[in-house]
C-alpha cells in the first residue's frame, strides 16, 4: 500500500512494549492507520509518488497524548468570569471580584476560587456583598463542588434556609439556619445556577472550538471528558458541521442518586452514540464529594467532623447502578476520593465476578477517579481486581503543600495527608495508571503534569518540597500515563496507545525527548505538532 504520509523524527518511542533491534526513526501511515515502522532508510523504500513526507528533525515522536479526564463542556460553565486561581490572598480575591464587578453583565461571576486564599476567614456572603457592585453573584471554587452565592443571589433564587436533597448536597448554614452564602455539590449549586442567564449556543459553540484547539496545541490528540448532555452532543455535531475535532473525545453521562432503572436505561441507549471524533463510551458515577469543602467519603472524621457521608445516601444504590451497567457491558468511572468511597467501588466491582459473565467482565474496564487518600490495604487490592486507576498528580503539586498547612491536608491531619495520590505504588502493584488534569480543576497541558508527577511538586518552582517524594513516577510512567495507559483505561489497547502497525496513526512531537529531559525543562519545552487519523491537527511554523 502506498502510504499517505511518512513521518520522521531522529527518536521515536513506540511504547509498544518491544524491545528494538534499532533505533525507530520512521513511521508509515495509509487511512489513518499505522501500516510501517522503521529506519529513514526504510522510509525511502516506503515513499512513493504522492506520499507526504514530515521531517521532524531531532524532535520526538510518541503516541498521541491523551488525558483521561476532562470537562471540555461543562467547563464552559466553570469558568466563565474572572478566574481566581491565581489569588493566594483574601486581598487579592477581592480585587480581582471588584475589577471583574465593573465589566460584568448582570451578574459577577468567578471561577476557580481556592479556599487557602481566605485563611481563617470563614467563607461568607459577606465577603461577596461588599465586592459585588450591587449583583448577583455566584463563585465557583475551584473544586468544581462548592460555589460562594452573595445575599442578592441568595434572595433571587428564594434560597432562604436548608434544603433536603437526593445526594449528599447542601445549603450551609449558620446555628440560626442562615444560609452562609456556600454551596456545597451539584443540586445545591444548581439552586442559584439555574437563574444565571444562559450564554447563547453560538458563544458556547466558538469558545469550544477555541478550548479544543488548545487542547490539541498542548500536545492531546485524545481526551475522556467525564460528562455528557444532551447539549455537549449538540455542540460536538456543530463543530464537526464546521470541520473535524482536532482530538478525540470519548464521553461519559453522569448516573447520580435518586435515579431508577428507567433512568439507567436511557444512559445505557446512549453508549455508542457520537460523530467521527466523538462518542459516548461509558457512564460517570460519584461515591462521595471532595476534602477541601468536606463532603468525600472517609472511614474516619476529618480534622472538622465532616467528610463521613457517601454521595448517594443509600450506598447499595450506587452498588445496583454498577450492576447494572457491567451487566450490559458498558464501562463505569466512579469518582472517589476519600478512603471509604475508594473502598465501596472497589467492593462493588468486586462483588460483579458474581453476577456478570466472566466474558463480559473481561473486555469491560471500570475505573476510579482520583483516588486522593488510601491506606496500603487499599491500594493492595487494586492489583487483583482489574480495576483502573486514573489519577491527576496536578492537584496534589498545586492544591496541597509538604508541610501539611494547605486546606487538604489541614482537613485530613498528617496521617492520611501522607498518604496523598499514591501513583508510585499504585503503579508498582501493576495496575494500569492513566493521567489527566481534570480541567477546570487544573490546568490541562499534559507537559508540566507529566513533569509535576516526577518531581511532586509545581515544575518551575524548584523552591518548594516536594509532597510524598517516594509517590513519585518515572518519566516513563508519566509518558505511559497519557498514552499506552490511557489507551488501556479506555479498553482501546488493541487500537491506540502505541505506535505499532494496524494501530491508529494518533502521534505528539516534542521539542524535548520526556524520556531524558530533566522534567522542569520539559514543562517548558514545545509541542512541535500532532497528528489524529494520520492527519495534522497543528504544526508549529517553523516544521510547517
Amino acid at each position: 500500500m502506498t502510504p499517505d504520509l511518512i513521518v520522521l523524527a531522529d527518536t521515536i518511542h513506540t511504547l509498544d512494549g518491544n524491545p528494538q533491534h534499532e533505533p525507530v526513526q520512521a513511521v508509515a501511515v495509509s487511512g489513518g492507520t499505522v501500516t510501517a515502522v522503521g529506519s529513514r532508510a526504510d522510509a525511502q523504500e516506503w515513499r512513493q509518488a504522492g506520499t507526504r513526507v514530515v521531517d521532524l528533525g531531532s524532535a520526538t515522536l510518541t503516541p498521541g497524548l491523551v488525558d483521561c479526564h476532562m470537562h471540555p463542556v461543562f467547563g464552559l460553565d466553570l469558568t466563565i468570569g474572572v478566574d481566581l486561581s491565581g489569588a493566594a490572598t483574601l486581598d487579592e480575591v477581592r480585587r480581582l471580584l471588584t475589577a471583574q464587578a465593573a465589566n460584568d453583565g448582570d451578574w459577577l461571576r468567578g471561577w476557580g476560587l481556592n479556599p487557602n486564599a481566605f485563611g481563617s476567614v470563614p467563607l461568607h456572603r459577606s465577603v461577596l456583598d461588599d465586592v459585588s457592585g450591587g449583583k448577583p453573584a455566584l463563585i465557583r471554587l475551584f473544586d468544581g463542588h462548592s460555589a460562594v452565592a452573595n445575599s442578592l443571589a441568595l434572595e433571587l433564587a428564594g434560597v432562604r434556609g436548608r434544603y433536603e436533597f437526593e445526594q449528599a448536597s447542601e445549603v450551609v448554614c449558620d446555628g440560626d439556619g442562615v444560609p452562609t452564602g456556600l454551596l456545597l455539590e451539584a443540586a445545591a449549586m444548581e439552586l442559584v445556577q439555574r437563574h444565571i442567564p444562559q450564554e447563547p449556543f453560538a458563544r458556547r459553540k466558538e469558545r469550544l472550538a477555541d478550548l479544543l484547539r488548545d487542547f490539541a496545541r498542548s500536545g492531546l490528540t485524545g481526551g475522556h471528558v467525564m460528562d455528557h448532555s444532551d447539549e455537549s452532543a449538540k455542540l460536538f455535531q456543530g463543530l464537526e458541521a464546521d470541520g473535524e475535532l482536532p482530538l478525540r473525545l470519548r464521553s461519559a453521562p453522569w448516573c447520580m442518586p435518586g435515579t431508577s432503572e428507567a433512568d439507567w436505561k436511557k444512559l445505557a441507549r446512549t453508549i455508542g452514540t457520537g460523530g467521527r471524533r466523538w462518542s459516548v463510551e461509558a457512564i460517570k458515577l460519584f461515591v462521595d464529594g471532595t476534602v477541601d469543602n468536606g463532603t468525600a467519603w472517609l472511614y474516619e472524621p476529618d480534622m472538622y467532623g465532616e467528610s463521613t457521608a457517601p454521595f448517594w445516601p443509600r450506598p447499595e444504590e450506587y452498588s445496583a447502578a454498577v450492576r447494572y451497567f457491567a451487566a450490559r457491558g458498558i464501562p463505569t468511572a466512579t469518582h472517589a476520593i476519600g478512603d471509604a468511597g475508594v473502598s465501596h467501588v472497589l467492593a462493588a466491582l468486586e462483588s460483579l465476578g458474581g453476577v456478570v459473565p466472566a466474558d463480559v467482565l473481561r473486555r469491560t474496564v471500570h475505573r476510579i477517579e482520583h483516588i486522593e487518600t488510601v491506606p496500603d490495604e487499599l491500594v493492595a487490592r487494586f492489583k487483583d481486581s482489574g480495576v483502573v486507576a486514573s489519577m491527576q498528580p496536578s492537584h496534589c503539586t498545586h492544591y496541597s503543600l509538604a508541610d501539611h498547612s494547605d486546606n487538604w491536608s489541614t482537613r485530613l491531619g498528617t496521617v492520611r495527608a501522607d498518604r496523598a495520590w499514591r501513583c508510585r505504588d499504585v503503579r508498582e502493584t501493576g495496575v494500569v495508571l492513566g493521567m489527566g488534569s481534570d480541567w477546570p480543576i487544573a490546568p490541562f497541558p499534559p507537559l508540566p503534569i507529566m513533569a509535576d508527577a516526577q518531581l511532586r511538586r509545581r515544575s518551575g518552582h524548584p523552591e518548594q518540597q516536594p509532597i510524598a517524594p517516594a509517590q513519585a513516577l518515572t518519566a516513563l510512567q508519566a509518558l505511559e500515563g497519557y498514552t499506552s495507559h490511557a489507551a488501556k483505561a479506555a479498553g482501546l489497547w488493541e487500537v491506540s496507545g502505541s505506535i505499532t502497525v494496524g494501530k491508529r496513526a494518533d502521534f505528539t512531537a516534542f521539542e524535548l525527548d520526556p524520556l531524558t529531559a530533566a522534567p522542569d525543562e520539559l514543562a517548558t519545552s514545545s509541542v512541535l505538532g500532532t497528528f489524529v487519523d494520520g492527519e495534522i491537527q497543528f504544526m508549529l511554523d517553523r516544521l510547517g
